[in-house]
């Protein structure tokens, strides 16, 4: 059975229909596939989208909207029609029913009552109540606190974790539009990136997406940032969340990797995360970073709470400041350290593979997919997880007394 069920809806109603529009961006398993404002042109619309449940709301004109109920139940037999209205009238509920409609539900829309009714036409679609949870998808969002501290390498190596288990269906969104290269870390050529799907918003469905994506060898999929370099907002913010929507609803995993601006775009990518690790080095800047990014996202809602750190490169001669002084600096746990392998990292980046392949038995290697799954199972880190933080010293007191 469909993990989404594709969506046409008709109501001359503005103020309703954008009601209508916004519950279904938090239900993950529903898209929209096309709206319409007017009767008279809905079964053109349906005819060419094909949906999987068409949801007529008939208060504007009871007559016209029972007409079209019995249309599109004769015309597209494989489309649930599902009916919405303020009125409770039993002839209007009678009519609509001996129409051809599966459901009938009262306006306001309850979210739990629209839920219950999608159950019940995936019972009829062959499939089984609570379908709908079965593959919505963690979003993971990965941000680096400076330059070259490997965020995009984790990107790569995580989804590649991941995507060891067959159960598992990653794919990665390279958020960074301008200088973003998860491409050239996988040694893909893509044919489509994130700019021709945000191009394609008001048409997009699964198939039209699915077929945007990239494959690698790996099993990891890739949305890849535009070919071109850009300067204005190649994407919107909801634009986004549509295509993460979709993304999440078909795929176990969305591995995120974001810009170092925390621009509005990255944001909005947090806020609907599941984690976002928080990459840094264990050198003065980027721990001076981490403190300043800890409390810009302080001050917006819902980020701060999933926001995990994950010190890359431990043991690294250059950085010579410990743990423990890292620990009272920045005032949070760390969540998992791993250790310091270039020469393998670079091996791997240069052969266009991720380390699960190019080194399966590095240590590197076993570090990270041990963080995998206790990232997934919702477990405690590594050893830096237990280290609990001590009152901050200052940036440069890290310094003292060494």
């Amino acid at each position: 059975m469909k993990s989404v069920l594709r969506l046409a809806t008709v109501d001359p109603d503005e103020r309703t229909r954008n009601s209508l529009k916004t519950m279904l961006l938090g239900i993950d398993t529903v898209w929209l596939e096309a709206e319409c404002a007017r009767y008279e042109f809905f079964m053109d619309v349906a005819q060419q989208t094909q949906p999987d449940i068409a949801l007529i709301n008939v208060d504007s004109n009871h007559a016209k909207g029972v007409q079209l109920v019995g249309e599109v139940s004769r015309a597209l037999p494989n489309c649930s029609v599902l009916v919405v209205s303020a009125s409770q009238e039993g002839s209007l509920i009678l009519q609509v029913m001996r129409n051809g409609a599966r459901e009938f539900l009262n306006m306001p829309l309850q979210l739990d009552d629209f839920i219950a009714a999608l159950d019940r036409i995936r019972i009829s679609l062959g499939g089984t109540a609570g379908d709908g949870n079965v593959r919505v998808g963690q979003i993971i969002t990965i941000a680096g606190v400076g330059g070259g501290v490997g965020s995009t390498a984790l990107v790569v190596n995580i989804a590649a974790s991941l995507a060891q288990d067959p159960a598992n269906s990653p794919v990665i969104i390279d958020l960074d539009l301008t200088l973003g290269d998860a491409d050239v870390w996988l040694d893909i050529i893509p044919e489509y990136t994130i700019r021709d799907v945000s191009e394609n918003i008001s048409r997009l469905d699964y198939g039209l997406l699915k077929r945007s994506l990239t494959r690698h060898e790996c099993g990891v999929y890739l949305l890849p940032r535009p070919v071109e370099l850009e300067t204005g907002e190649a994407i919107k913010p909801d634009d986004l969340r549509r295509i993460l929507a979709l993304l999440k609803a078909t795929f176990s995993h969305l591995i995120v990797d974001v810009t170092k601006s925390f621009s509005r775009l990255d944001l909005s990518v947090m806020e609907v995360s599941d984690k976002v690790l928080l990459v840094t080095q264990l050198d003065l800047s980027c721990l001076r970073n981490v403190v300043r990014i800890m409390q810009f996202l302080e001050q917006v809602p819902g980020i701060k709470e999933k926001v995990e750190i994950v010190v890359n490169r431990a043991g690294l001669e250059d950085n010579d400041i410990s743990l423990n002084k890292a620990l009272e600096t920045i005032g949070r746990t760390v969540f998992w350290q791993l250790p310091n392998d270039y020469a393998t990292m670079v091996g791997a980046r240069n052969n266009g593979l991720p380390l699960c392949q190019f080194a399966p038995k590095s240590r590197l290697t076993r570090s990270l997919n041990d963080m995998v799954r206790h990232m997934t199972a919702g477990e405690p880190g590594n050893k830096a997880a237990e280290e609990q933080p001590k009152k901050k010293n200052g940036l440069f007191g890290l310094f003292a007394g060494r």
